[in-house]
């Protein structure tokens, strides 16, 4: 009886430390793809290499790279080449974003916008990061619904990408902050019950999240408090 109470805590305490290597893995991997999404960024707005692409080519550009970038991360993810495919990953997103970065800084109160936006999402970040740590409920089921919400903003944005309402672009961005804040409290949370046992995957969940906050607050803050000279 005592060698099964044994073999159970000793089970139980392989489990918590494997959930808690994946997630002190997820969090190194995550800061260090800000690196490439920022040298991106900066690339793009000083070089102005994305700029031409707008409408249809810049969505096709977007999404054929993106998915076919998410493919080859889920392919290599228990390999060598997993780490540096994730990276080179938010390279290309870092230079899709410098569109919508360098429209912003374009006001001028820009930089403050950029800065805003950034302190907003790293806010939005450690209150589900402190959330996913103290609640107790399985929230597995919450997948579906958020998916479902990301798909309609997906299309909506496609549509959008054709219609070019501003008004349009304000619904789909304060859509995405709910839907995508949500998505970090539960792809948090699939990490921390062991939903979720490999790093690079779970970096890439939480970093799409944390991009497409980002992205979606900074679009919000120009169309409503970018100011003209």
């Amino acid at each position: 009886m005592n060698e099964n109470v044994q073999t159970i805590d000793y089970g139980y305490a392989g489990a918590v430390a494997e959930r808690n290597r994946v997630l002190r893995n997820t969090y190194w991997l995550l800061a260090l793809s800000l690196i490439p999404t920022v040298l991106g960024a900066w690339l793009g707005v000083a070089t102005g290499i994305v700029a031409g692409l707008t409408g249809w080519m810049g969505l096709i550009v977007f999404l054929g790279g993106a998915f076919a970038f998410m493919f080859a991360i889920e392919k290599t993810k228990n390999s060598a080449a997993g780490v540096p495919v994730l990276l080179a990953f938010t390279f290309f997103m870092g230079l899709m974003l410098s569109r919508l970065i360098a429209g912003v800084l374009g006001f001028k109160n820009g930089s403050s916008l950029v800065m805003t936006a950034f302190g907003g999402t790293a806010g939005i970040f450690f209150v589900m990061a402190s959330l996913s740590s103290v609640i107790k409920r399985d929230l597995s089921g919450m997948g579906k619904w958020l998916f479902v919400g990301a798909l309609a903003i997906l299309v909506g944005g496609v549509i959008n990408v054709f219609v070019g309402s501003t008004i349009g672009m304000a619904v789909i961005s304060v859509m995405a902050i709910g839907i995508f804040s949500a998505y970090m409290l539960y792809d948090l949370k699939q990490i921390i019950d062991g939903g979720e046992t490999n790093y690079i995957s779970a970096t890439l969940a939480l970093y799409l999240d944390i991009f497409n906050v980002f992205q979606s607050l900074l679009a919000l803050l120009g169309i409503f408090g970018g100011e003209r000279d």
